[in-house]
């Protein structure tokens, strides 16, 4: 896996984590819009072609989670490569959480 780098852009409405990895020249986002004083939706992650296999996009995923427990914050994982994730990391649950009138079950 190579060393990626992760910084954090957040508008105070929507914001994003940028992954790079050294020699490749592009980013790896994911996208976030806040939903409440304690409550993000992770909206869509992507990469490019040149950076499959480097882990950046999970590692976004990991910098999302620590930085939501950090804030005491809850992730609504609307993205399919965030749920995915999630569904692998079942010590997550302390910082996922479903839309509301969303079923719980189709998590």
């Amino acid at each position: 896996m190579s060393e990626v780098t992760i910084t954090l852009e957040d508008d105070g409405r929507h914001g994003r984590y940028v992954a790079k990895v050294a020699g490749i020249d592009a980013e790896a986002e994911l996208t976030f819009t806040h939903r409440g004083s304690n409550l993000i939706s992770a909206d869509h992650t992507g990469a490019p072609d040149s950076m499959r296999g480097t882990g950046a996009a999970a590692a976004l995923v990991d910098r999302l989670v620590a930085d939501a427990r950090a804030r005491q914050c809850k992730i609504i994982p609307l993205c399919s490569y965030v749920r995915a994730r999630y569904e692998k990391h079942p010590d997550w649950q302390d910082v996922m959480t479903v839309a509301p009138g969303e079923d719980p079950r189709s998590s």
